[in-house]
């Protein structure tokens, strides 16, 4: 696979908690999932293509938009999260391949969809390009991936109290693969148009990441993203990573609602037609 250190990380310890924690992910992006389907104008009797479907939400949701009459692919890297995937469902065919380099079985599709699961090619514009050659003639992509961080409580909440608890980290390449590698629009839109996608677009959407239990999201926001990723490094021990949720419950405190919270988030919604 042309991803091969993607399949090994998301087959392991970063996408264990995606397994682990499905429930929690599923009600904190339920409404991203909602907002992506809508906008992608799926209808009965449609092939949908979900890239990087993970445990399937997106997938079981476009589903139930094409029926009757339509079908939908997911295809993801990492088996632990596909054997969830189709444990949930059988009105969707699970693949494991790799987008940007392998056949994409169930095509051609006339969309292709992906939930954050695009800004971790290793070579974007060949992935693109191959998306772009399994849609059929006028099909369409919509992509939704993270805007900057700083506008994404979610990411720069977690990094500040991870960096006053445990130290700061090297900063990533914001290009490399990750999950806020196509915060810059100019720069996706660049890809798509090279990968080939004609009328590409990118639209910025703001909403609200909600969680019915705080307590619940500060620990899930120890197992991904930022904080995750300094207690990974740090090989903190469970009275640390106990210490690290205790600390961001208090720092999303202002976004509390109810028992639960509200998380505001600035997405970006990439689309381009074959």
């Amino acid at each position: 696979m042309a991803n091969e250190s993607e399949r090994e990380q998301w087959s392991g310890a970063v996408g264990r908690p995606w397994v682990e924690r499905q429930a929690d992910l599923d009600a904190l992006m339920a409404g991203i999932a909602e907002a992506l389907v809508a906008r992608a104008a799926l209808a009965p009797g449609m092939r949908v293509l979900d890239i990087g479907c993970g445990t399937g939400a997106t997938a079981i949701a476009a589903a139930r938009a094409v029926a009757p009459g339509g079908r939908v692919t997911g295809v993801d890297i990492a088996a632990p999260l596909l054997a969830v995937a189709r444990r949930r469902s059988r009105d969707v065919a699970w693949v494991e391949a790799d987008a940007q380099s392998d056949p994409l079985p169930g095509g051609p599709f006339d969309r292709a969809i992906s939930r954050f699961g695009v800004m971790f090619f290793g070579d974007p514009v060949a992935a693109f390009r191959n998306v772009a050659g399994h849609l059929a003639p006028g099909g369409r992509l919509a992509a939704v991936a993270w805007g900057p961080a700083e506008a994404n409580p979610w990411f720069h909440v977690p990094a500040r109290v991870a960096a006053a608890r445990l130290g700061p980290l090297p900063p990533l390449d914001p290009t490399a693969p990750g999950p806020l590698a196509f915060a810059d629009a100019g720069r996706v839109g660049r890809i798509l148009s090279d990968a080939g996608l004609r009328d590409v677009g990118a639209e910025a959407i703001e909403l609200d990441l909600v969680h019915p239990d705080l307590g619940a999201l500060a620990s899930l926001a120890t197992w991904m993203g930022p904080a995750a990723r300094q207690l990974r490094i740090k090989e903190a021990t469970a009275r640390e990573r106990e210490a690290m949720r205790e600390a961001l419950a208090e720092a999303f405190a202002p976004f509390a609602e109810g028992a639960g919270a509200r998380v505001p988030a600035r997405l970006i919604l990439y689309t381009g037609a074959a």
